[in-house]
């Protein structure tokens, strides 16, 4: 197969229940192979009906689903060349590891040697060599979930989905859990999709994450992209903590807020435009007051083991949230100190589709203007 053709392609996909509001609405977007894909939401957001609609567990009511190129809209899932780790494992108590493993391929009617090669192999990647013929009860959370993942690549998918598989694991856990996952897939070289709620769990796994929200894409991109360039409210207030302050867009690369004016890096908004201001708060460096961008009031200080979390109000009642390693006396006034780069600028409401034609209609107004180099 050609790598240039993606794996997964969802054109104008809709998908509705009976006479109620669409789940999925217009969404089209393309999974390259190879790579660890992530789509996070809250619930009911619709991130995991797309998985369903990969899986073939339903039917899009509306658009097309290609497979490597090709429609499959109406093929079965037991043809697809696809496998899903669901949440609670789905294993069978009464089976031990090895015929838990070996169940679909015994569905296949594969030889007893090929079966037995296999499973070895694929117990071998996750790390469970010697369980065999341990039963599943008396598995631990993460090593349940090894013979789910371990079932699902026996039978050499080109896609794995992962449906929330970490959820009901303990904290340390699933970081290491996090870990292997990642390690695996890279391993294995093939597409795994994962859903998540966690936007921690998301920006350390992925290689590129869709943000979805009330049945759209919000956004898409790498960890870091989505982390430092939200596009909306919802992304900025989703991946990460932010503090979200209103502004206006004076003119390119100048911004206000706050009551103050302050360069930074955004262009291609109108001049005077009513504006959105995102500044995560580990941008924020605590400094004296005369030294401070902005000087704010003290009003909250908690520990959080490797930072202070602060909370802050400057002269326009706004709230600013701050992790430093520094401590400060509550009540007092600090000045706090951020360069242009860590000023992220956004239009309300704006759609990912909205960003993309504003900055391509922006670079040709340059072009027009011959200021492109």
């Amino acid at each position: 197969m050609p790598e240039d053709i993606p794996i997964i392609r969802f054109e104008q996909v809709t998908k509705q229940f009976d006479d109620d509001d669409a789940i999925l609405n217009d969404v089209s977007f393309e999974i390259e192979r190879g790579k660890f894909y992530t789509l996070l939401g809250p619930s009911g957001c619709g991130k995991t009906t797309i998985l369903r609609l990969i899986a073939g567990f339903i039917e899009p009511s509306q658009g097309k689903i290609h497979f490597n190129g090709k429609v499959i809209n109406d093929v079965p899932a037991n043809k697809r060349q696809v496998n899903t780790v669901f949440q609670d494992y789905a294993l069978f108590p009464h089976l031990n590891v090895f015929e838990n493993v070996a169940f679909g391929l015994r569905i296949k009617k594969l030889k007893k040697e090929e079966i037995d090669r296999k499973v070895s192999e694929a117990l071998r990647f996750v790390n469970l060599v010697g369980y065999e013929k341990r039963e599943i009860r008396e598995m631990s959370g993460g090593q349940r979930q090894r013979v789910a993942i371990a079932r699902a690549i026996v039978n050499e998918p080109e896609i794995i989905l992962l449906d929330e598989p970490l959820s009901a694991l303990d904290l340390k856990l699933r970081y290491e859990m996090q870990y292997e996952l990642r390690e695996l897939q890279r391993r294995l070289g093939i597409t795994f999709i994962f859903v998540t709620h966690d936007q921690e769990e998301a920006l350390a796994m992925s290689d590129y994450i869709f943000v979805i929200n009330k049945g759209k894409i919000q956004q898409s991109g790498t960890p870091t992209d989505i982390y430092d360039e939200p596009i909306n409210r919802f992304v900025a207030d989703f991946i990460g903590e932010s503090n979200i302050v209103p502004g206006k867009m004076k003119e390119d690369f100048l911004v206000e807020f706050a009551g103050k004016q302050f360069e930074c890096v955004d262009q291609g908004l109108h001049p005077d435009e009513a504006v959105e201001i995102v500044i995560r708060p580990e941008d924020l460096e605590i400094t004296t007051v005369e030294q401070g961008k902005l000087q704010v009031r003290v009003d909250t200080q908690l520990f959080r083991g490797v930072h202070y979390e602060i909370v802050c109000y400057d002269d326009a009642d706004n709230e600013w949230l701050v992790h430093s390693t520094k401590k400060v006396n509550v009540g007092s006034r600090i000045g706090l100190y951020f360069d242009p780069e860590a000023i992220h600028v956004m239009r309300f409401g704006e759609t990912e589709e909205e960003f993309d034609k504003r900055l391509e209609a922006y670079s040709d107004s340059e072009i027009e203007a011959g200021h492109a180099d």
